[in-house]
């Protein structure tokens, strides 16, 4: 798990697995966002098992599943989220090239 910082309170990272989002929790964040649409990869999990693993860990996951291109309606949803959530957010993809792209759009889009 290599997590690279945007900002202090948002950082991005490639695939997570089920069993790192304890280490996630642990590590202080606040909410974990998977930004990678189920099966777009050999060997990668479900979002429902990471979304399994966070409950485990009390931690909040949101599915924003970003293909082909960066939705703006994803990007609205992301600025509402980095709104409500106190603390530091890790997003994950599958290099972690999406996710930034992704809040780079949510702040220039204002709101």
């Amino acid at each position: 798990m290599h997590i690279r910082p945007l900002t202090q309170n948002f950082h991005v990272s490639g695939q997570l697995k089920p069993s790192d989002i304890a280490k996630v929790a642990e590590a202080g964040y606040a909410a974990v966002i998977c930004m990678r649409p189920d099966g777009e990869g050999w060997g990668q999990p479900k979002f429902s098992a990471i979304e399994e693993a966070a409950k485990a860990s009390n931690l909040p996951a949101y599915y924003l599943p970003v293909g082909g291109g960066v939705p703006m309606e994803q990007a609205k949803k992301l600025r509402s989220l980095l709104k409500e959530t106190g603390g530091p957010i890790l997003a994950f993809c599958a290099s972690g090239a999406r996710c930034a792209g992704l809040y780079q759009m949510a702040q220039q889009i204002g709101g």
